[in-house]
């Protein structure tokens, strides 16, 4: 995993837009562990917000706010309805949701499935 700040670790990244998130009112922040799980980041963070207008201004916010502590790159996608926005922030992944969308996607339910030995074995024949 590429870090794009050195002087945060992933925790310390996770626990700083855990604290934004709060700060803005986001709801049911929920976060995720998926070190060992997968490759694409250390944590997954899921919010709600109240309305498309909260989920955009807390994304761009969050953002500017990244990039202020040092991190050039910050991606985000799903501006344009901001019903599910997305926050890429290198080691820590961030979902922003209203409420309707979350229950549809559930995503905590997703990357909670463990995948016992005897699934991991099937193979297609």
């Amino acid at each position: 995993m590429v870090r794009l700040s050195n002087s945060f670790s992933p925790l310390a990244l996770k626990n700083l837009i855990e604290q934004f998130l709060d700060s803005k009112k986001a709801q049911d922040i929920v976060c995720i562990d998926l070190q060992g799980k997968s490759s694409i980041a250390d944590y997954l963070i899921i919010a709600s917000g109240t309305s498309q207008r909260q989920i955009g201004s807390t994304a761009q916010l969050l953002k500017e706010e990244l990039k202020k502590k040092g991190f050039k790159t910050v991606n985000i996608e799903g501006l344009s309805q901001c019903d599910w926005v997305l926050i890429d922030a290198g080691d820590v992944i961030v979902h922003l949701f209203r409420p309707e969308i979350r229950a549809f996607y559930n995503l905590e339910k997703m990357w909670s499935v463990e995948i016992s030995d005897e699934t991991a074995k099937i193979s297609i024949s």
